[in-house]
């Protein structure tokens, strides 16, 4: 049966390695810009986008464990650049919020990041740029609804 992979299983296979390489990057827990990881700048655009967000919803958008997000939030809040605060409808739940220092760094980091996706974008022949990224998010949603599948029926 391994022998007769599917030869569609075997590219995906390998686009999803080199995915996994290539986005290394973002994964890693060291500063990439402004002395900010990239999942602590998803943190920081998340709140940026609601105003305030519970720790609840960020679990959800970071998908990862409660204590990492945590383990994530919290040199966010040492460093000044988030504040928690007490939710108002629940005196357990905390929300949280950018403040002043956040919103600059914020910032900051996306003028980081608006430069090096413009150098990925220049790799990109003009005439296929919109193929592949109809063709990525395809992607990223079929692996998305897969999962989904794949964790409800083990």
């Amino acid at each position: 049966m391994l022998n007769k992979i599917d030869e569609n299983c075997g590219d995906l296979l390998e686009i999803f390695v080199g995915m996994s390489q290539v986005t290394r990057y973002c994964r890693q827990d060291i500063a990439f810009c402004e002395g900010v990881t990239f999942h602590q700048f998803m943190i920081l655009d998340a709140v940026a986008k609601k105003k305030e967000l519970s720790m609840a919803d960020l679990h959800v958008i970071l998908s990862v464990e409660k204590s990492t997000t945590t383990r994530l939030v919290t040199p966010l809040i040492q460093k000044g650049l988030l504040r928690r605060d007490r939710a108002e409808n629940d005196l357990r739940a905390v929300k949280l919020v950018l403040t002043s220092e956040g919103k600059n760094i914020h910032k900051k980091v996306w003028v980081c990041l608006l430069s090096f996706f413009n150098k990925v974008s220049r790799n990109i022949p003009k005439n296929q740029k919109d193929n592949v990224l109809k063709s990525i998010h395809i992607f990223i949603n079929a692996i998305k609804e897969a999962a989904a599948e794949y964790s409800c029926c083990k």
